[in-house]
């Protein structure tokens, strides 16, 4: 029973580190194309997992089966953008490339889940593991996204709303910033459950695309 437990939890480190991965690509692609070559001067700018990969938070925590890891942030350095692009709104894109990388991932997953149930069921029936990876990455990324909007530094939706408040609003909003540790403790004790609401619906959506996919026209 423990060996099958380990053994589960390992296999949840495959789809994980894909997207925390993609997720990190996203915010030093996003940075490069504003003028910021901070990430690509490090190596940083690459889908290969070991670039990004956090020996606690990636790997320790999930094989404990601790709902909560991350990645090696990506440096982004804002001096560096281009001067045409307000350092502010360069923040909100670097910040909401990580999290939108997400939802693209789950999109994609569905859609590969959908067309192999359209066009190889069998195959589908035959490989099980391969269905379960589909689901959880669609499942994951979605968590991912909607757990890293939330406006709480350092996740990245603290930058996303820091980008579209009015000016007259940033005094404020960076005396909420200055709450950020407790904060994000009590995120990580409840994060689960603000989000729970829009990841039933999203991954819902998700399912809906996957069996339209797979229905459409039969």
């Amino acid at each position: 029973m423990q060996s099958q437990l380990l053994l589960e939890r390992a296999m949840m480190l495959i789809p994980l580190v894909l997207s925390l991965s993609v997720h990190e690509f996203a915010h030093a692609w996003s940075a490069r194309l504003l003028g910021d070559d901070t990430a690509e001067r490090m190596g940083r700018l690459t889908l290969n997992p070991l670039a990004h990969i956090h020996p606690i938070g990636t790997l320790l925590l999930p094989l404990l089966g601790i709902p909560f890891g991350w990645a090696r942030p990506v440096p982004v350095d804002a001096t560096r953008f281009r001067r045409d692009i307000p350092m502010r709104t360069g923040w909100m894109i670097t910040a909401a490339a990580g999290p939108l990388s997400n939802l693209f991932l789950a999109a994609v997953s569905a859609l590969a889940f959908g067309l192999t149930m359209r066009w190889a069921p069998d195959f589908l029936l035959a490989n099980p593991g391969l269905r379960s990876l589909l689901g959880i990455m669609v499942v994951i990324n979605v968590v991912l996204a909607l757990f890293n909007l939330l406006p709480v530094p350092p996740l990245d939706g603290s930058r996303v709303v820091e980008g579209l408040l009015p000016q007259r609003l940033l005094g404020a909003w960076q005396r909420v910033l200055a709450l950020g540790p407790v904060l994000l403790i009590g995120i990580l004790f409840f994060g689960g459950r603000l989000i729970q609401g829009p990841k039933d619906y999203v991954v819902g959506l998700m399912e809906r695309l996957i069996f339209g996919i797979a229905t459409i026209g039969i």
